[in-house]
């Protein structure tokens, strides 16, 4: 049986600190996974920037609930669902999430969550460090043929442990250093791999 990984953000929705960077003029917040390899000193970054300017939980919330699927994801998405399994695989937090998987016709997801105390985001917590890989390395023990896509440094380990694997819109930094995985600019591009290997 095959079972395709994907990661959320810049895949199927816009990249959420960017939108909260957009709304709050903080420019440090843009920062994604696909800037910064080492999530732990990227998230440490964001909470750092959080506290200085006092922005809490539902502030964030509230630019979440704004925001819309990337054109044509939720489509897409849907589609690929009636023919095959599919797994939102992020590391983005329970806590964000919500609005957007809703827009997306509530698709499983795997993710972290955060701590929250009187609304101030305090720490996070991971469901497991390097949590894509290991995702993929467990389906496959379940002898699932699994195929994931992906844009950031986040998803390469990921990538890495999947039958077959391959970027979607990454940056140029992510495709140079990772020349290995085919990139796809349009979802009918996937399609198009994912026929070819049989998946769909």
């Amino acid at each position: 049986m095959n079972i395709v990984c994907c990661d959320l953000e810049g895949v199927f929705v816009p990249e959420i600190w960017i939108n909260v960077a957009e709304k709050t003029g903080i420019s440090d917040l843009r920062l994604t996974t696909r800037d910064i390899s080492d999530y732990d000193v990227l998230m440490k970054k964001r909470l750092a920037i959080l506290e200085q300017n006092k922005l809490k939980l539902p502030d964030i919330q509230a630019v979440i609930a704004q925001m819309s699927p990337l054109p044509g994801a939720a489509d897409f998405l849907n589609q690929l669902r009636e023919k095959t399994q599919v797994i939102i695989v992020s590391d983005t937090f329970d806590q964000f999430a919500g609005p957007l998987m809703e827009k997306l016709g509530r698709p499983t997801l795997f993710c972290n969550t955060l701590v929250v105390d009187n609304n101030k985001i305090v720490d996070y917590r991971l469901r497991q460090h390097d949590g894509k890989k290991h995702v993929a390395i467990a389906l496959k023990s379940l002898n699932f043929n699994v195929y994931a896509m992906g844009d950031s440094y986040n998803d390469i380990s990921m990538l890495k442990q999947a039958d077959a694997g391959f970027l979607f819109r990454p940056p140029d930094n992510v495709i140079e250093e990772y020349p290995e995985f085919p990139v796809c600019h349009e979802y009918s591009e996937i399609e198009k791999l994912l026929k070819k290997l049989n998946v769909i």
